[in-house]
This record gives C-alpha cells, structure tokens and sequence, in this order.
C-alpha cells in the first residue's frame, strides 16, 4: 500500500515481479510439487488455528476418479474482536491475494475460488472487485490462464455478518445460502466441502505468502524467521498504545520488541498489565512473558494462542473484569445457539459478570465463572467459539483475581470513580 492509501495496482505488482509465481506453478511445476513446496516452508495457517498449509492442500483428492469441481475459499471474514490485518492486505495489496489463491488452486485442481469478504469491508469490496477485473482482462483468470490449459475464476461473496459465518465448515453452510452453523467433522472439508464437493478454506495472509515461496524458494522463506515456524507474521497491537498499528515482523520476534519499538510502549500515564497475543479469544499474558516469542509452540507453552498475531493491550487504568464482560458479551450474542453449552453458558457468564461490574457480586461468583470455563472448554461444544470465549476469561482469573475479588468485596467496580 502507498503512503497515501493507494493500493498497487496491477501494473506496478506486475513490474515487482507480481504474477511470476502463478506463472511458474502454472507452465513449470507439477500441482504436487507446488503443494510439497509450500509444506516444506512451514507455512502454517494464519488464521488462528497454525496448521501446516501444504499438509492441509494435501489431503484433497487426487487422480482421475476424484470428486470434481473442486473449491478454494478464501477466509476474508474478519470478525475476531482487535483484529484489522486481511483488511489492510486486501486494501493495499488485492493482487497479491489473487495470485495466491491462482497458485493454491493450481496446487488442488479447483476451476472456482470465492472469497468470503466480512461485510463491512466495503473498501476492501471495491478494490478486490477492481483487481478481480484487471486480472481476469490480463488472462490470469478465466479459462486457459496464459495458455496453460488451466480454468479458474474466483467471486466475491460478501458475509451477511455474523462471527460463526468466519467459522470454516459454517462459512461453507453460509456460502451456500444456509445458516452459518459449525458441521460435524469428519467429514473434513477436503473431502467434502462446498456443495459436497473437496475444498480448501484458507486464510487471507496465509494465502499472500504463497506466491513468495513458491517465487523464492522453501529454504528462503524459512530464512525470514526468528523461530521455528517459517516466514514473517503480521503483528499487531491496538489499546492504549503510543502507535497502535499493524506490522510485517519475522515469526519468533519477542512482544517486548512489537510493543515498544513498534507499538513505541505505552501512552504516558498509563502502565502495561496484559495483553491478549492474538485476538479476543486468546489467553492473557502478562509481564513475564514479555520476552516470550511470537510463535505459535512458545506462546501455546506459555498457556495462550498465537491466533491471529494482533495483540489488545490492556493497561492499568482499564477495568480488566469490564474488559472480560465486554468479550464475553459479543460472544455469548455471536452464538449461533447450535449446542447447550455455548448458547445457555456464555449468556451466563455474560450475566455474572455484569452483576460483579454492577455492584451486585457474591463470594461464589468467581468459582461459578471458573466453573463455566472448563464447561465451555474444549471438547464439550460443537465448535471452537465457546473454548475461545473462555480463554480471556480464565486466564483473567488467573492474573486478575484480587481485581475480581474487590469487586465482591466493594460492592462495585473499583474503575468506575477513578
């Protein structure tokens, strides 16, 4: 993106050496080839889940006989509270994403890709659908792209705005004209997917990356990293920050470095208690593990999630129990309602906490809220939505407890009169 909020446009990706990768996957190597490059950079889904994405692309069916069309969808629906970093890719740079998902269809054989676009991002709209036409009349969309022998068109879908439709088999329900309920696995998408058929969701910045490994090679790509995981990662941090903002960093760069060379430390007068590393739906951390780095086994060792890179600072003057309710408020009504446990206790939770920051808190409260934490946990719901509500949660008991306890104690939120 330009200085001025331009995106690059077509002609000056293609002078930077844009669209070179598509033609090379697509003229000079085998689609197996471009799937076992990709999974020997390391590159794992940024998303939030950090799965091997050359793994994942491998499970697709393959050969004659196997199931077609076949389907690439692209998760663009960005809702994860504290969370702005497919926006600003999609903004400044659309035809990356377009080669990306050219390279990772050749790398499955689908002929349709979608992009499921979250529907407030209608800047991002506009420019995706400009891109989507500047290629497709440069014949790198279509069919026979640049001679090749190869079909692949891909659409824009726009989100009807719900957190679930992000959700990868309730975007596929979604795309399909359904409600965004999370389905059963297995099935794996891979092997039936959209309208049944095998297909891959993948993640905005995952699918940027493609084009630049298979350009500059595995071994390159993992060069980038400070870590063990390759490549860089776009980190970000927003809250009472002196530059909130988002950045492309090596993977493995510690927090202390995002936040105060990056970020430039805290705003005067307000000192640091935590952060959530990637999203709202990740665990706090707090100064001792500033120094940690930022990649997905070190920070999962730590008792958190990588998730999506894009820190939500929380600072002193800031209720860390308000904080909580606010997440778990748009949690517990971005339930789909699909299983118990989300749809009854998230809205208990919610509840719970309102009273404790209303002043009508008792003495038993924080061992119900921890209650419902292992409730909510992993296992014991339909998806990953209610186990990620808890996250914040429980991690805030854990640090934050004397801050819960005096709300008990006081009979109201201590942060209100300050």
């Amino acid at each position: 993106m330009h200085d001025d909020g331009r995106p690059v446009g077509f002609d000056e990706y293609r002078r930077a050496g844009g669209y070179e990768a598509a033609r090379r996957a697509l003229t000079e190597m085998e689609p197996s080839a471009v799937t076992e490059l990709v999974q020997e950079a390391g590159l794992k889904g940024r998303g939030g889940a950090g799965f091997n994405t050359g793994l994942k692309w491998s499970f697709v069916p393959t050969g004659d006989d196997a199931p077609r069309p076949r389907y690439l969808v692209c998760n663009a629906d960005e809702m994860e509270p504290g969370t702005f970093k497919d926006r600003l890719l999609i903004e400044g740079d659309p035809h990356q994403l377009i080669e990306g998902m050219i390279v990772a269809a050749r790398a499955i054989g689908a002929e349709v890709g979608y992009v499921f676009l979250r529907w407030a991002y209608r800047k991002c709209e506009r420019r995706l659908r400009e891109a989507l036409a500047e290629a497709r009349e440069a014949g790198w969309l279509g069919e026979d792209l640049q001679g090749s022998g190869f079909d692949l068109d891909i659409h824009v879908h726009v989100s009807a705005g719900r957190y679930m439709s992000g959700e990868e088999t309730g975007l596929l329900n979604a795309l399909e004209g359904g409600r965004a309920v999370p389905r059963s696995k297995p099935p794996y998408p891979q092997q039936s997917g959209l309208w049944g058929k095998p297909t891959v969701v993948n993640n905005v910045e995952t699918l940027c990356n493609v084009p630049h490994i298979v350009r500059n090679g595995a071994e390159w790509y993992q060069g980038l990293s400070r870590a063990e995981s390759g490549g860089t990662k776009l980190f970000g941090a927003s809250g009472r920050v002196r530059r909130p903002g988002l950045w492309e960093l090596p993977l493995g760069t510690p927090i202390r470095e995002v936040l105060e060379e990056h970020a430039g430390g805290m705003r005067e007068g307000y000192r640091f208690r935590g952060l959530l590393p990637g999203g709202g739906s990740t665990d706090f951390l707090v100064d001792e593990h500033l120094d940690l780095p930022l990649d997905f086994g070190p920070v999962q060792e730590a008792g958190s999630r990588l998730g999506t890179g894009t820190m939500i600072v929380l600072d002193d003057r800031t209720c860390p129990v308000g904080m909580v309710h606010n997440l778990e408020t748009f949690f517990a009504q971005e339930s789909c309602g699909w299983c118990t446990p989300c749809r009854e206790g998230l809205a208990w939770v919610r509840d719970l906490l309102g009273a404790l920051e209303e002043g009508h808190g008792h003495a038993d409260d924080l061992e119900l809220l921890s209650t419902h934490c292992d409730f909510l946990g992993p296992g014991n719901t339909f998806c990953a939505l209610a186990p990620g509500a808890a996250e914040p949660l429980k991690s805030a008991l854990q640090y934050f407890g004397d801050d819960f306890r005096r709300h008990v104690d006081e009979q109201r939120c201590p942060w209100k009169e300050a």
